[in-house]
């Protein structure tokens, strides 16, 4: 059973004089029953936390569900341990004070040497080793034993038997490793410090369970359980009510004092979404659109089919093969002509890295050709050669079309089957490896350049905020001589002419003809210019930035943190760019999120359009327009933990997916504008069938063909 804090923690009793036809509430992986929803909740919510542990093999940070599988496995492995072995073991393990690194390194000390009948080992003979199987062990004497051995062949079969010496046996590598050893030690204990075996196991092997005199000082039982002394226990008694304490914050169903009402905790979100329940609080969801299924292959192979194209177009460079649309490519895969260029060009591109690769196939290829230049002609021959090499029984049926240069008539499923094959064995070529690791090298290179940026600007906007908490006086506006300049003096022979108080230019204040300076500082000789001395030193108090004063409701703003629209723009636009740089360097496509019912969501780029597909792989659909996108993200609902992320990967890419689905609907006009144009011709200037627009992917042509 998983531990919470190293502790057992027990499971949920059943509800009393439950009855047969009631409702109720089952957590699937411990069976634990409950009446109370939020009581289902709180328990649920509970054990997908990752505070358990497993307690063979010693793990944390689990849930309690991964918790019971890594028990599960860590005991398969456990019974890897030798069992004529275990009893030594377990002697060794018995109320040992010892760490489990240590003990484990004690007991493998003590038992290397060991040696057992069935114990497969090597024995050196006319220099050298050879396998064999112990039979026998023959004492001669207190300390001295010989063996009784048989040879092993390559196929472990019985060969001879013989006898040798200990020292002529030879232990290649351990009988059993030191993590099988620390979950064999963990699963055969209750506790450690000391470590007491389970008492059916100890009474199995014939192990004592008295306490040596060592501990008895030290620990005593109580209920038939051994308890550590005094000061340990008090240390543990804080532990368990600590866990107590968990467990009744967890349990919702306690009771007020005086009455039997239930205390209903609030639920804390998100949970899982198969959890969520429509609440009073909810906003008005909007209905989840259908997507559209119009496609032309069976709904089996849209999957392959979409991930053939989303590879072969993010790696177009690499494959020198012009990008196509997945419209284009779903049609010429129906197609039933034999040499469609879009097709030849595809399998021409991915043959050519595989050759260059200098692998499995290539070898293959140069030991049956001179030449390997792949033509319209020849292409078949390739195709025919790769499916008798991987040989896929599925396929070999079509092998023989392929060579009579009726590729067309393949079944679809084969074409892709035979694709997908292709683009997996491109994958482990070690050209598209060092691309992988040239793309991993860019993209570190971009996201150190981003967080740089952002600790610069970080650094600008901090070093602005302290010069504008500083006021005026980090501005340079109190200095002696700007003052004398920014002063306004009169002369009582001339006085102010024309209100003439010194002229602002630049932002700065400029003294008139008529200002004289005081060394002294600001001398005002006519009494008549008090409010023109207010006026100009409320001006000059003014914060002064990039030569232009700045106002105080600006100022405040500013402390407050509010960024000029300028730099907004400046740094989407740099977070923007960063984000279409990484997207040009895809390592791996990646689904968008998953709906309440693990549906899955694609966006391709370089489509636009927004995939679903169920969460069985069978069915596939797609959102075509930005209504239906946003029908989608309003159907979403944020308190379950699935919705939740997808809804933010949405936001996250909306403006891109909608002008994507724009520039798409404006292309799909175009089409139709072209296609009424066909149909409005003339039958005796009839278009040939290549241009009809249908037929747009027999019109492809690779720009980027390797010569």
């Amino acid at each position: 059973m998983p531990l919470l804090r190293r502790k057992p923690s027990a499971l949920a009793e059943p509800p009393k004089d439950l009855k047969p036809d009631e409702l109720v509430y089952q957590i699937r992986f411990t069976k634990e029953i409950f009446r109370d929803y939020h009581e289902y909740l709180n328990f649920l919510n509970l054990y997908r936390q990752r505070i358990w542990m497993c307690k063979v093999s010693g793990k944390t940070g689990l849930t309690y569900e991964e918790a019971l599988v890594s028990e599960q496995r860590a005991t398969e492995k456990v019974q890897q341990f030798p069992k004529e072995l275990t009893a030594p073991a377990l002697q060794i393990i018995q109320y040992s004070m010892l760490p489990l690194k240590d003990l484990a390194d004690s007991i493998n000390e003590k038992l290397l040497g060991h040696l057992f009948v069935g114990a497969e080992l090597f024995v050196k003979k006319d220099d050298g080793v050879y396998p064999c199987k112990i039979l026998k062990v023959i004492l001669e004497g207190v300390e001295k034993c010989r063996y009784e051995v048989v040879w092993l062949n390559k196929d472990k079969n019985i060969t001879e038997t013989t006898y040798v010496c200990a020292e002529d046996l030879v232990q290649k590598k351990p009988l059993f490793s030191r993590n099988i050893l620390k979950s064999f030690i963990r699963e055969s204990t209750y506790r450690n410090a000391p470590w007491v075996l389970h008492e059916e196991l100890a009474q199995k092997h014939g192990i004592s369970t008295d306490i040596p005199e060592v501990l008895r000082g030290r620990v005593f039982f109580k209920n038939g359980i051994l308890t550590c002394s005094k000061k340990r226990k008090n240390e543990e008694s804080m532990e368990e009510t600590e866990i107590s304490n968990k467990r009744k914050n967890v349990d919702c169903s306690a009771q007020k004092e005086g009455n039997d009402q239930h205390i209903d905790e609030p639920i804390k979100y998100p949970i899982d979404d198969l959890l969520v329940k429509p609440g009073p609080d909810d906003p008005v969801f909007t209905t989840r659109p259908s997507p559209s299924r119009d496609f032309n292959i069976p709904m089996d192979c849209v999957g392959d089919l979409l991930m053939i194209w989303d590879f072969c177009t993010s790696f177009a460079k690499l494959l020198h093969l012009w990008p196509y649309s997945p419209e284009d490519f779903e049609n010429a895969i129906r197609h039933r002509e034999s040499n469609v260029v879009l097709l030849v060009e595809s399998h021409a591109a991915l043959f050519r890295v595989l050759i260059n690769d200098d692998g499995e196939y290539s070898t293959a290829i140069k030991k049956r050709r001179s030449k390997y230049k792949i033509t319209m002609i020849n292409w078949s021959e390739y195709l025919s050669e790769f499916i008798e090499m991987i040989n896929i029984p599925g396929l070999h049926q079509y092998e023989a079309t392929i060579k009579r240069g009726q590729y067309g008539l393949v079944d679809v499923n084969a074409k892709l089957e035979i694709l997908s094959e292709l683009v997996n064995r491109v994958l482990e070529t070690g050209i598209f490896r060092g691309e992988m690791d040239k793309l991993i090298e860019e993209r570190q290179v971009l996201g150190a350049s981003r967080r740089e940026e952002a600790l610069e600007d970080g650094r600008k906007r901090r070093k602005k905020k302290e010069q504008l908490k500083a006021g005026p006086e980090s501005n340079g506006v109190v200095d002696g001589n700007h003052l004398n300049n920014a002063s306004v003096s009169t002369n009582n022979n001339h006085g102010m002419q024309n209100g003439d108080v010194g002229e602002k230019r630049n932002g700065e204040i400029k003294p008139s003809r008529n200002d004289t300076p005081c060394r002294s500082g600001i001398k005002h000789l006519n009494p008549a210019s008090k409010k023109t001395q207010k006026k100009v030193s409320s001006e000059v108090e003014e914060p002064i930035e990039h030569g232009k004063v700045v106002s105080s409701k600006k100022l405040q703003k500013q402390l407050k943190g509010d960024k000029d629209p300028s730099e907004k723009n400046c740094s989407e636009q740099r977070r923007e760019y960063f984000e279409r740089e990484m997207d040009k360097r895809l390592i791996r496509r990646s689904p968008l999120g998953k709906d309440r019912d693990y549906n899955r969501y694609w966006w391709f780029p370089r489509d636009g359009r927004l995939f679903v597909e169920s969460s069985d792989s069978k069915e596939w659909g797609y959102y075509s327009s930005k209504e239906e996108v946003d029908a989608l993200m309003g159907s979403l609902n944020c308190k379950g933990e699935r919705e939740r992320a997808l809804q933010k990967q949405l936001g996250k890419y909306y403006k891109r997916i909608c002008s994507e689905l724009q520039k798409r609907s404006k292309d799909l006009m175009h089409k139709d504008e072209v296609d009424e144009s066909v149909v409005r011709r003339s039958t005796r200037v009839r278009a040939p069938p290549r241009q009809n627009p249908a037929n747009a992917f027999l019109r492809y042509v690779n720009k980027w063909k390797e010569e």
